[in-house]
Protein backbone atom coordinates (compact mmCIF):
# COMPACT_ATOMS: atom_id res chain seq x y z
CA UNK A 1 0.00 0.00 0.00
CA UNK A 2 1.25 3.66 -1.06
CA UNK A 3 1.72 5.84 1.17
CA UNK A 4 3.49 9.60 1.18
CA UNK A 5 5.27 11.23 4.14
CA UNK A 6 4.18 14.60 5.70
CA UNK A 7 4.75 17.12 8.12
CA UNK A 8 1.16 18.75 9.44
CA UNK A 9 0.15 21.47 11.40
CA UNK A 10 -1.61 21.42 14.75
CA UNK A 11 -5.18 20.72 14.51
CA UNK A 12 -8.12 20.81 16.98
CA UNK A 13 -10.79 18.10 16.38
CA UNK A 14 -14.42 18.23 18.38
CA UNK A 15 -16.74 15.99 18.21
CA UNK A 16 -17.92 13.23 20.42
CA UNK A 17 -15.70 10.40 22.18
CA UNK A 18 -15.81 6.67 23.01
CA UNK A 19 -12.97 3.91 24.17
CA UNK A 20 -12.92 0.85 22.14
CA UNK A 21 -10.38 -2.26 21.18
CA UNK A 22 -9.70 -3.66 18.16
CA UNK A 23 -10.86 -7.14 19.77
CA UNK A 24 -13.20 -9.37 19.12
CA UNK A 25 -14.69 -7.03 16.51
CA UNK A 26 -15.78 -3.98 19.41
CA UNK A 27 -13.70 -1.23 17.69
CA UNK A 28 -16.07 -1.67 14.34
CA UNK A 29 -19.94 -1.98 16.06
CA UNK A 30 -18.62 0.90 18.09
CA UNK A 31 -17.08 3.33 15.98
CA UNK A 32 -19.61 3.14 13.22
CA UNK A 33 -22.50 3.57 15.96
CA UNK A 34 -20.79 6.99 17.11
CA UNK A 35 -20.34 7.77 13.64
CA UNK A 36 -23.96 7.06 13.16
CA UNK A 37 -24.77 9.13 16.27
CA UNK A 38 -22.58 11.92 15.17
CA UNK A 39 -25.45 12.62 12.02
CA UNK A 40 -28.39 11.26 13.72
CA UNK A 41 -28.70 13.41 16.78
CA UNK A 42 -27.51 16.99 15.13
CA UNK A 43 -24.29 17.01 16.98
CA UNK A 44 -21.75 17.47 13.78
CA UNK A 45 -24.51 20.37 12.84
CA UNK A 46 -23.56 22.04 16.22
CA UNK A 47 -19.99 21.50 16.39
CA UNK A 48 -18.74 25.61 15.68
CA UNK A 49 -16.15 27.08 13.49
CA UNK A 50 -15.94 23.89 11.27
CA UNK A 51 -12.33 24.87 9.24
CA UNK A 52 -13.84 22.76 6.39
CA UNK A 53 -16.44 20.41 5.38
CA UNK A 54 -14.40 17.26 5.67
CA UNK A 55 -15.47 15.02 8.79
CA UNK A 56 -12.16 13.24 10.97
CA UNK A 57 -11.79 10.04 12.43
CA UNK A 58 -9.52 10.23 15.22
CA UNK A 59 -7.80 7.42 17.16
CA UNK A 60 -5.77 8.60 19.75
CA UNK A 61 -4.92 7.79 23.86
CA UNK A 62 -3.51 4.29 23.09
CA UNK A 63 -2.73 2.21 25.29
CA UNK A 64 -0.15 0.53 23.73
CA UNK A 65 -0.39 -0.46 20.69
CA UNK A 66 -3.25 -1.58 17.84
CA UNK A 67 -4.20 -4.59 19.76
CA UNK A 68 -4.60 -2.17 22.95
CA UNK A 69 -7.80 0.31 24.27
CA UNK A 70 -7.40 3.37 22.79
CA UNK A 71 -9.99 6.20 22.15
CA UNK A 72 -11.95 7.56 18.79
CA UNK A 73 -13.21 10.54 18.19
CA UNK A 74 -16.22 11.14 15.18
CA UNK A 75 -16.08 14.70 14.48
CA UNK A 76 -14.92 17.54 12.22
CA UNK A 77 -11.67 20.22 12.63
CA UNK A 78 -11.89 23.70 13.77
CA UNK A 79 -10.57 27.11 13.29
CA UNK A 80 -10.59 27.65 17.07
CA UNK A 81 -12.43 26.31 20.13
CA UNK A 82 -15.10 27.36 21.76
CA UNK A 83 -17.25 25.60 24.37
CA UNK A 84 -20.10 23.45 23.43
CA UNK A 85 -22.20 21.76 24.96
CA UNK A 86 -21.33 18.81 27.71
CA UNK A 87 -21.48 16.15 24.61
CA UNK A 88 -19.26 17.63 22.15
CA UNK A 89 -15.19 17.00 23.03
CA UNK A 90 -12.12 18.07 21.71
CA UNK A 91 -8.43 16.67 21.08
CA UNK A 92 -5.55 18.39 19.74
CA UNK A 93 -3.34 15.86 16.55
CA UNK A 94 -0.10 17.34 17.26
CA UNK A 95 2.06 19.01 15.08
CA UNK A 96 4.88 16.31 13.33
CA UNK A 97 5.69 13.64 11.26
CA UNK A 98 2.96 11.40 9.64
CA UNK A 99 2.07 8.43 7.15
CA UNK A 100 -0.49 9.67 4.80
CA UNK A 101 -2.62 7.04 2.34
CA UNK A 102 -5.25 7.83 0.27
CA UNK A 103 -7.72 5.68 -0.30
CA UNK A 104 -10.82 5.80 -2.81
CA UNK A 105 -13.88 3.79 -1.86
CA UNK A 106 -16.58 2.45 0.42
CA UNK A 107 -16.65 4.68 3.66
CA UNK A 108 -16.67 1.55 5.89
CA UNK A 109 -15.01 -1.40 3.59
CA UNK A 110 -12.21 0.42 2.22
CA UNK A 111 -10.94 2.22 5.02
CA UNK A 112 -11.46 -1.09 7.58
CA UNK A 113 -9.51 -2.91 4.79
CA UNK A 114 -7.04 0.59 4.94
CA UNK A 115 -6.75 -0.24 8.44
CA UNK A 116 -6.14 -4.31 8.13
CA UNK A 117 -3.67 -3.32 6.51
CA UNK A 118 -1.20 -0.88 7.40
CA UNK A 119 -1.32 -2.47 11.00
CA UNK A 120 0.88 -4.96 9.05
CA UNK A 121 3.12 -2.85 8.08
CA UNK A 122 6.58 -1.78 9.37
CA UNK A 123 5.37 1.40 10.11
CA UNK A 124 7.65 3.50 12.86
CA UNK A 125 4.39 3.72 14.47
CA UNK A 126 4.28 6.76 17.59
CA UNK A 127 0.79 5.54 18.53
CA UNK A 128 -0.03 9.23 19.51
CA UNK A 129 -2.31 10.70 17.25
CA UNK A 130 -3.71 8.65 13.65
CA UNK A 131 -6.49 10.02 11.73
CA UNK A 132 -9.04 9.68 9.00
CA UNK A 133 -10.19 12.60 6.97
CA UNK A 134 -13.34 12.60 5.24
CA UNK A 135 -12.72 14.67 2.11
CA UNK A 136 -16.97 14.60 1.00
CA UNK A 137 -16.02 15.19 -2.13
CA UNK A 138 -18.32 12.94 -4.01
CA UNK A 139 -21.89 12.04 -3.21
CA UNK A 140 -21.32 8.18 -4.51
CA UNK A 141 -20.34 6.68 -0.88
CA UNK A 142 -18.85 4.00 -2.77
CA UNK A 143 -16.25 6.82 -4.57
CA UNK A 144 -15.33 8.74 -1.21
CA UNK A 145 -11.73 9.77 -1.05
CA UNK A 146 -10.39 9.38 2.35
CA UNK A 147 -7.11 10.46 3.82
CA UNK A 148 -5.73 8.28 6.44
CA UNK A 149 -2.94 9.58 8.86
CA UNK A 150 -0.48 7.28 10.74
CA UNK A 151 1.79 9.20 13.47
CA UNK A 152 5.15 8.71 12.74
CA UNK A 153 8.34 8.32 15.09
CA UNK A 154 10.93 10.98 14.14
Amino acid sequence: MKYEIVELEEKIVKGIRIKTTNQNGKAMKEIGATWQKLFENGIYENIQNKANNKTIGLYTEYEGDYTKPYTFIAGAEVSKEIENNNEITSSVIPKGKYAKFVIIGDVQNSVGQAWQEIWNMDLKRKYTCDFEEYQNNSEDMQKQEIHIYISLKD
